[in-house]
């Protein structure tokens, strides 16, 4: 059994972390990594050059008849890496990270899908992926994740505290430079007088601040590594929110939540926080089925939501979160996954 390490340009970057996060989990369960050392060389040119060195080596030694486990996207490599693997008769699993039809980044839906499901077996992140898929005429066996994990040598503790709380503080990790997340600056005309947002990411600009500063609910925290900031985020909860609009998730973005699981959803619950996620999102069922958070429709209800809560509803919540924390800490999911789709190929 058998992957290709690369390099991963960005420690900030969560797509980044999902994948080196896959390959841990692969390691450890027996696979072996035919490329080059996992790296993240932030030079395009650098990292681009050794990727195109490592896979081409790693192709060329893969054996015949062999199993190899891929992750989607892999850009320019994907066609290289499914000819060599075919012409030497490998079974390929496939991890999908993410499907650029559902992101409305392409319009060519038969070629993405041709590039995903010339495997043998895909792993897709939920129901609503896989019932795509399925719509879409897909025949070969499809594995749900149910959820992404975030792997941490240590465990997060900061946000252990137990004390009734007045005012929520609920931290949403993203990048500020986007249109996917430019209603946070909407909270503010909000009614929001039980909670506050502690922001966390790249590109926070105050200017587009829509009250003075002393009086936003809207505190940035500054950025930090993928593999830092479970350990820096301190709130009660999570936030997972897509789009230009509270009242829905709306845009490309907002759509994409209905198929995909945001790997931010992970981080929170690695850090010890109850998940606030749009009722309409694909996640909302895990967040739901396994009592560790809850969902809302419209962001104008979230704050009649949290001045009802109970108390000892939350710490439930909380008592739920770490039971999840445990497994997307230590690769879980991704084994769990992986294991049943090596059970397909037998």
């Amino acid at each position: 059994m058998y992957y290709i390490s690369r390099n991963y340009k960005s420690l900030f970057d969560a797509s980044g972390k999902a994948k080196t996060d896959c390959e841990y989990t692969l390691s450890n369960m027996g696979f072996k990594n035919l490329g080059f050392a996992q790296s993240s060389i932030p030079n395009s040119a650098i990292g681009a050059i050794k990727n195109s060195i490592g896979i081409t080596i790693a192709l060329l030694r893969l054996p015949f008849k062999s199993i190899i486990c891929t992750q989607y996207p892999n850009n320019k490599f994907r066609k290289l890496i499914m000819f060599f693997a075919n012409l030497k008769r490998c079974k390929i699993i496939t991890i999908v990270h993410d499907v650029r039809s559902l992101k409305g980044r392409t319009n060519d839906i038969d070629a993405e899908l041709s590039k995903i499901i010339s495997s043998d077996v895909i792993i897709v992140h939920n129901s609503s992926m896989k019932n795509w898929f399925l719509e879409k005429g897909t025949k070969i066996p499809i594995i749900e994740l149910g959820i992404f994990d975030y792997i941490s040598k240590e465990k997060p503790n900061q946000n252990k505290k137990d004390n009734p709380i007045e005012v929520f503080e609920i931290a949403y990790a993203g990048g500020f430079g986007e249109s996917k997340n430019s209603y946070i600056f909407d909270f503010d005309i909000l009614e929001n007088n039980k909670y506050k947002l502690k922001l966390y990411g790249k590109g926070f600009n105050k200017n587009k601040l829509k009250v003075e500063e002393g009086k936003s609910v809207l505190f940035y925290q500054g950025a930090f590594p993928s593999d830092e900031i479970a350990y820096n985020i301190e709130a009660n909860f999570g936030l997972v929110w897509d789009g230009i609009s509270t009242e829905t998730c709306s845009g490309q973005y907002g759509a994409y939540l209905k198929y995909n699981n945001p790997h931010k959803t992970s981080l929170y619950l690695l850090s010890g926080l109850p998940v606030i996620v749009w009722d309409k999102a694909a996640i909302a069922s895990f967040i739901l089925d396994n009592n560790i958070g809850f969902s809302v429709s419209n962001l104008n209800e979230l704050n009649d939501i949290l001045k009802n809560i109970k108390y000892s509803d939350y710490l439930l919540m909380k008592a739920n979160v770490l039971k999840v924390q445990e497994q997307v800490k230590i690769g879980q999911f991704l084994k769990n996954a992986v294991t049943k789709a090596l059970e397909t190929l037998h």
